[in-house]
């Protein structure tokens, strides 16, 4: 019997590709999978949506209208929406686009596994990729989020903290590793939380410990750590640890007490230069990188300017950032006044981003003349495009080193020989 063919659109984050790649595992029996981004006729289309911010709900809408006309031309057969979005706005949507077969929230995957006439797994340790090629894997080890930033909408989105087995983790790196992974990606809400509600403990430096035996694996990088409380087995881990990457992503948001504060952060500014300090001390040369919001309620021109200074002074080596947005049901939203007008904020925003320009370019340089180690992610037109252990991927920049095709997923030897303040260029040693 042919099988039906299915198509899942993902948009945001990650965790959202996480979701996707386990929902896919679930119904694999069933249907034959259809690369995103194919426009062919199928029998279900399935948008995994993001309902973040502003700009990522827009880009959720317009994904789900545009499906909308493709299954009204005849493209589609039935059309499910899940994800972040649905979840947030499950009470509206399917009022306004009833071309929609089937709305699914972001919390729990077997009601889509069901509608897809498949079970939903008792452990989700296995993956199912478009592209199987890559050499490296986000693995979400938590979902929701017990903190309550008084910006972020994630906690009535994804609900509250939930640790994933320690043993379904190496379950399911092992499935990654014999796929062909090297590098694990470790994600979550809040990666230092780890474990606090299974074992009562903050567990990430054990997880650490347990990916780290797991054949096949060599890199192990973690995401989306929150500041306060960090667990510091974690830094030993980095500094003795060579499967752990001396690379961390702390998203600090701001420096200024009084932002802090009414952010909802549970540190002040000089909590946060002291853990900084640590990491630099305790992990000689590691990689930081850290996201801050312009224009928060509180952020006066004052505030602004420490934040600037302490940017500059900090010198991290990725940096992002993003202007406030206002989002409805958030404490911020209901509290406060968004006081500072859209152009200040990108005004803010610019000079900032300016300032980490200089400073990424500057460490980019530094590098010119190193030997250093690479995992090669792709191939084209004769460039291997690569990494080294203080390069996340998808989100910093790329080592570009000409070389034969081969190479692809494997660890080798460069020598930078030119940089910018994103990508550096190597050659083979």
């Amino acid at each position: 019997m042919k099988k039906k063919t299915l198509q899942v659109i993902t948009l945001g984050c990650s965790k959202n590709t996480v979701d996707t790649e386990h929902l896919l595992a679930a119904v694999a029996d069933f249907y034959e999978i259809v690369p995103e981004g194919e426009e062919k006729p199928v029998d279900v289309l399935l948008v995994n949506t993001c309902g973040f911010i502003g700009d990522a709900k827009q880009q959720s809408i317009d994904t789900v209208l545009a499906c909308a006309e493709r299954k009204k031309a005849g493209l589609v057969g039935s059309l499910l929406v899940m994800g972040c979005l649905s979840q947030r706005y499950l009470a509206t949507l399917p009022d306004l686009i009833p071309e929609v077969d089937g709305w699914f929230g972001a919390r729990d995957l077997a009601p889509v596994v069901k509608a897809l006439g498949g079970k939903a797994p008792a452990r989700w340790t296995d993956r199912q990729s478009a592209n199987n090629k890559l050499p490296y894997a986000y693995l979400k080890i938590s979902e929701g989020c017990d903190r309550r930033c008084s910006y972020c909408a994630i906690p009535f989105i994804r609900g509250a903290h939930r640790s994933v087995p320690m043993e379904d983790l190496v379950a399911e790196a092992r499935g990654l590793a014999a796929r062909g992974v090297k590098e694990l990606v470790l994600i979550a809400q809040d990666t230092t939380y780890y474990g606090l509600d299974l074992y009562h403990r903050r567990a990430l430096a054990e997880l650490l410990d347990r990916l780290s035996e797991v054949d096949g694996i060599e890199w192990i990088r973690i995401h989306y750590s929150y500041p306060a409380d960090f667990p510091e087995d974690v830094l030993d881990r980095m500094a003795d640890n060579p499967k752990v990457c001396r690379y961390m992503d702390i998203p600090l948001q701001h420096i200024a007490d009084r932002v802090l504060d009414k952010m909802h952060r549970y540190v002040d500014g000089a909590w946060t230069r002291a853990l900084i300090a640590k990491m630099r001390e305790r992990v000689p040369g590691v990689v930081l990188r850290t996201t801050m919001i312009v224009g928060h309620p509180g952020e006066g021109k004052r505030a602004f300017e420490e934040l600037l200074s302490f940017v500059e002074e900090a010198r991290f080596e990725r940096l992002g950032a993003f202007t406030y947005s206002e989002e409805e049901g958030t404490y911020g939203a209901e509290n406060y006044r968004d006081r500072v007008p859209a152009k200040e904020k990108r005004e803010r925003l610019n000079r900032l981003m300016e300032a980490q320009s200089k400073i990424s370019y500057a460490f980019n340089a530094s590098r010119v003349g190193t030997v250093t180690r690479v995992l090669a992610d792709s191939y084209s037109d004769g460039v291997l495009v690569c990494r080294s252990e203080f390069e996340s991927p998808e989100v910093d920049g790329e080592i570009l080193v000409r070389g034969p095709e081969k190479l692809v997923g494997t660890f080798f030897d460069v020598k930078i020989t030119g940089a910018d303040e994103y990508d550096l260029v190597a050659e083979l040693v």
